[in-house]
C-alpha cells in the first residue's frame, strides 16, 4: 500500500474534483454527485494523480471523516457532503438532536453572532453531534471557537435538517438566535 502522505494527497485531490472542481479533470458528475469510478481513475491518472481501484477503495474505507461513498455496485463514487458544485444528494429531512455544534475560527465569532451561520460557497452549513469534532473543524483555521446550535428548536420552527452518509448534520442556515457560543 502507499505511504500515508500519498493517501492524504489522493484524498485531498478527490475532495477537490468530487466536491468543487470536476472540470479540473473533465469528469462528469451527475445531478446526485455520482461519478463513474472507471472515468475517475482514468482521468485522475491522466492528470498525474495515479491510483487504481484498490487504492481508491482504501482511501474511501480509511478516510477518518468518511468523506466519500461508493454506490452499492461499487461502480460510482461521490463526496458525502461539502459540495460547492450544485448536486442533490437525496438526503431526506430528519429530526435533529436537541443540540448540535459548529466549529469555527475565533476571529469569526463576532460576525457569526451578528448574522448567524451561512453556507457561503457550500450547499449547506455543517454541524456535528459533539464538541470534539467541532473543535477539530475550528482548529484547522486557527484558534477554535465552538457554537451550540439549538437544532431541535430550529426544527420545530420549520428549519430542515439532513444527515449525511458520514454523520455530518446539514442545514441551509442558522440564524443567530439559535446559537450560543461555548
Amino acid at each position: 500500500m502507499l505511504p500515508e502522505k500519498e493517501i492524504t494527497k489522493i484524498s485531498k485531490f478527490l475532495s477537490l474534483v468530487l466536491r468543487h472542481q470536476p472540470e479540473a479533470i473533465a469528469i462528469s458528475v451527475d445531478k446526485n454527485g455520482w461519478v463513474s469510478v472507471d472515468e475517475l481513475i482514468q482521468k485522475s491518472n491522466a492528470a498525474g494523480v495515479k491510483f487504481d481501484f484498490a487504492i481508491l477503495n482504501h482511501v474511501v474505507a480509511t478516510n477518518n471523516k468518511k468523506r466519500f461513498a461508493f454506490n452499492e455496485s461499487l461502480d460510482k463514487i461521490r463526496a458525502s457532503q461539502g459540495h460547492s458544485v450544485e448536486v442533490e444528494l437525496g438526503y431526506e429531512p430528519q429530526m435533529p438532536p436537541e443540540i448540535l455544534y459548529h466549529g469555527t475560527e475565533i476571529n469569526n465569532v463576532a460576525s457569526i453572532l451578528l448574522t448567524g451561520l451561512k453556507k457561503r460557497q457550500r450547499q449547506h452549513v455543517h454541524l456535528s453531534r459533539d464538541t470534539e469534532t467541532a473543535i477539530k473543524v475550528g482548529i484547522r483555521h486557527g484558534k477554535p471557537a465552538v457554537f451550540e446550535v439549538y437544532a431541535l428548536q430550529m426544527h420545530n420552527d420549520g428549519f430542515k435538517f439532513f444527515l449525511s452518509d458520514n454523520g455530518v448534520w446539514l442545514t441551509d442556515s442558522v440564524p443567530s438566535k439559535y446559537l450560543n457560543q461555548q
